[in-house]
């Protein structure tokens, strides 16, 4: 038995996500790759991901890995993906792994980076990839309020996750506000994230950075273990998964 690691690069737009979706296949990320890559082995390859991307979420590094009974040099494997993959999807690195490593299970932190057009109007180059504020936001007190999340904490309150029995307690190492030509990111990295948990989380400190919340307000949000309460799900078109972590 082979195992192969591969970083993939892809543009969310189209797709329904990462996970393959029984009723639409093609429509996924990972039923792409899994479609074109069991025609290459003649035999049915699953991928498996560091974690699942939304639908609409894009990706600069995420890590899969896959096995397969037949073997194919890495070059041979990347010349078939580069001819058959859509150009939304790139498998921009791919090697042999050991036969235990596990893209999900091994990935041990992850980051992610949110987009926002602060421009009085909008990038038109940016436009599918940022999310256009255009009110003033109060950076100050956004940042303030981030240092409350900060930590391991339960984010149930920061979560659209329906399943009970799955923990929602997660740690956050950091979160980071950098500058860019038109506007600024926000980058989250962690031990893991939960369903629209970094959505929901950028919609909250927008809250802050508008004046509709205090900083002072997210312990709160997090006690409460409550969605209702925090901020609003920030679109899905401006985030990406920036890279996963080994």
């Amino acid at each position: 038995m082979y195992n192969y690691k591969m970083s993939i690069a892809y543009d969310g737009t189209k797709y329904l996500g990462w996970q393959i979706q029984s009723n639409q296949p093609l429509k996924t990320i990972q039923g792409k790759l899994q479609h074109i890559l069991s025609i290459l082995f003649n035999e049915d390859i699953q991928v498996i991901a560091s974690g699942r991307t939304d639908a609409g979420v894009h990706a600069k590094k995420q890590v899969a890995n896959f096995h397969t009974t037949s073997y194919k040099s890495c070059d041979e494997i990347l010349s078939y993906l580069r001819q058959y993959l859509p150009c939304d999807i790139a498998v921009t690195e791919i090697k042999e792994a050991s036969e235990r490593f596990h893209a999900r299970y091994n990935c041990l932190t992850k980051r992610y980076g949110y987009y926002i057009d602060t421009q009085f109007m909008p990038d038109p180059f940016k436009v599918r990839y940022a999310y256009h504020v255009a009110d003033p936001l109060n950076m100050d007190k956004m940042k303030e309020a981030s240092t409350y999340l900060i930590g391991t904490h339960d984010f149930k309150s920061f979560t659209s996750m329906k399943n009970k029995k799955k923990s929602t307690i997660k740690c956050i190492h950091s979160i980071e506000f950098e500058p860019t030509s038109s506007g600024f990111v926000i980058y989250y990295h962690g031990n893991g994230f939960l369903q629209h948990m970094v959505r929901i989380l950028t919609g909250t400190l927008l809250e802050v950075g508008l004046g509709h919340l205090e900083p002072n307000a997210i312990p709160k949000i997090l006690e409460a273990r409550t969605r209702a309460i925090a901020g609003p799900t920030a679109p899905s078109h401006a985030l990406f998964l920036e890279e996963a972590i080994y």
